[in-house]
């Protein structure tokens, strides 16, 4: 049975293994084996968020609901991170540095009950292809919040700095066009 607390002190635990991220990759395979679980603890998603489910300097754990077609543009995170989805689908795009620029370097798409790990230096993209929310649990070997990082423009596919700001106005235009919909719905 999935229990938030009981995930993060299994975290917390496995942070403290020679091989960390495998550690956690791991535990998060085990959770979103289950997904009816998670559902049943974190509730049904009805809109796109990001919900902290623990914050410290070492470790963040985020549950992340993406809206219908969602997208964000290549970031980076400078930590390493393990993905779970536990509901709907996530297609990721990796990108890596050249002499010309950002260059894509390939794709994975991941499905309910799918686990991913990041290294430290990936750069990605990512997209919602369902017309439903897609739901992920995403755990970070850091604070996922104050670790300075890049995103790239989508189309000219310059370097900036990273805007959480930026990121949760994406996540506020899902919310409004989800909420058109289910307007037109009832």
């Amino acid at each position: 049975m999935f229990e938030t607390q009981q995930f993060i002190n299994d975290a917390l635990t496995a942070l403290k293994e020679t091989q960390a991220q495998a550690a956690i990759q791991e535990l998060v395979e085990r959770t979103v084996s289950n997904p009816s679980q998670i559902i049943q603890q974190l509730g049904e998603p009805k809109r796109a968020g990001i919900e902290t489910l623990y914050r410290a300097d070492d470790l963040t754990i985020l549950n992340l609901y993406w809206g219908p077609g969602m997208e964000l543009k290549p970031h980076d995170h400078r930590i390493w991170a393990v993905i779970g989805i536990y509901g709907g689908r996530e297609q990721n795009t990796f990108y890596r540095r050249s002499e010309a620029g950002l260059v894509q370097h390939g794709s994975k798409e991941l499905h309910t009950k799918d686990t991913v790990p990041l290294g430290e230096s990936v750069i990605h993209s990512v997209k919602n292809p369902l017309d439903k929310i897609t739901a992920a649990i995403h755990v970070y070997g850091g604070d996922f919040f104050d670790t300075e990082r890049s995103e790239w423009d989508p189309v000219t596919l310059e370097e900036q700095p990273y805007s959480v700001e930026d990121t949760l106005r994406v996540f506020e235009e899902s919310n409004r066009q989800l909420g058109e919909v289910l307007s037109r719905v009832q």
